[in-house]
């Protein structure tokens, strides 16, 4: 025999399902409510119902459940029996009963692809609204790690722009620096694509190894830029190209040396071959786009953002001198 519980008539009635539970367990059940020490011995207190409230089928009449107004309720209101085979164990989660439905990967095939597969098979079955699915263990971890990457990145090129704003004593140029990561994202993407990979938890951790990786050249550029700027006196486009000039080898030499790292991790096959690949193509592919483009559009970044940065200079200028010109001629009168 099994109890049914109908859990729509007992919200109607102001029950808790939990209380349900508990008095089902304390009716049909035993309990440990205390424990008596003696001398000698102890005793342990068990409660339960009297055998003769729980026999025959109208025992769920004989047992009440109090409600959050106060009254008492049969249980044969919210509650029936049903006679067969009962399961062993009745997997809940949230107080809701629950079923688990495992899977495991293919060769070749990834967490991302398992999920969205998973995902489109559940909407085809078009479940109603009372069926909620969810995922567990490592599809769970993978779904969340999607829903934190985006607020971590930003929050990782806010903190990279306030430390290089405060390290060249400038709020215009660390976006020269921060212009060399689009590049480098857009390499990493269309080399996923091209080599037919989604975009899963490996390649999203090689898109962040690039935001540390490939900043350098920019910070290699603007560096000697600024150098030649304020301390040599020279024109912002004089300072790039100067800039461009002494810094392509070194862009160069440590660029290829962060690539070809990458290339035995985009090659490699094997057991766990499937994790390593996607980080390896994800660095290569960024890495080598952005070397292709650092050179050509961060000076034209450069040379944007010193016209901004001399406007805002200029309009800050103008405004001091027209908040000193009545005080100039209030001398001049006196």
């Amino acid at each position: 025999m099994t109890v049914q519980i109908d859990r729509s008539a007992a919200s109607r009635l102001g029950i808790d399902p939990a209380l349900i539970d508990s008095t089902l367990y304390d009716a049909f059940g035993q309990r440990h409510v205390a424990r008596i020490f003696t001398a000698l011995n102890q005793y342990y207190v068990i409660l339960e119902v009297d055998p003769h409230y729980q026999l025959g089928p109208n025992a769920l009449q004989r047992i009440y459940v109090r409600s959050q107004n106060n009254t008492s309720v049969p249980l044969s209101q919210i509650a029936s029996l049903q006679s067969g085979l009962a399961p062993i164990a009745i997997n809940h989660q949230g107080q809701f009963p629950s079923v688990t439905i495992s899977f495991n990967l293919a060769p070749g095939v990834t967490i991302g692809e398992a999920v969205s597969a998973v995902e489109r098979a559940t909407a085809e079955l078009k479940l109603p609204p009372s069926i909620a699915t969810s995922f567990q263990g490592n599809a769970q971890a993978f779904q969340a790690s999607l829903s934190s990457t985006p607020p971590l990145i930003l929050a990782a090129l806010f903190a990279v722009y306030i430390i290089l704003g405060m390290l060249y004593e400038s709020t215009i140029h660390p976006l020269t620096i921060l212009s060399t990561l689009p590049s480098a994202g857009l390499g990493a993407l269309a080399t996923l694509m091209l080599v037919g990979r989604p975009l899963d938890v490996i390649g999203i951790i090689g898109i962040i190894l690039l935001i540390g990786i490939v900043k350098k050249n920019g910070i290699m550029l603007v560096d000697v830029a600024l150098e030649g700027q304020r301390d040599r006196g020279l024109s912002a486009q004089s300072a790039i190209h100067e800039a461009c000039r002494l810094r392509f080898r070194p862009i160069l030499m440590t660029t290829m040396c962060a690539l070809f790292g990458g290339v035995p991790l985009m090659l490699g096959t094997g057991t766990g071959s499937e994790i390593r690949q996607p980080l390896g193509y994800a660095i290569v592919g960024g890495l080598l786009v952005s070397q292709l483009l650092t050179l050509f559009t961060t000076p034209i970044v450069y040379l944007y953002m010193d016209k901004v940065a001399g406007g805002l200079s200029g309009r800050h200028a103008r405004g001091a001198d027209t908040a000193l010109a009545p005080d100039s001629r209030e001398a001049a009168v006196s």
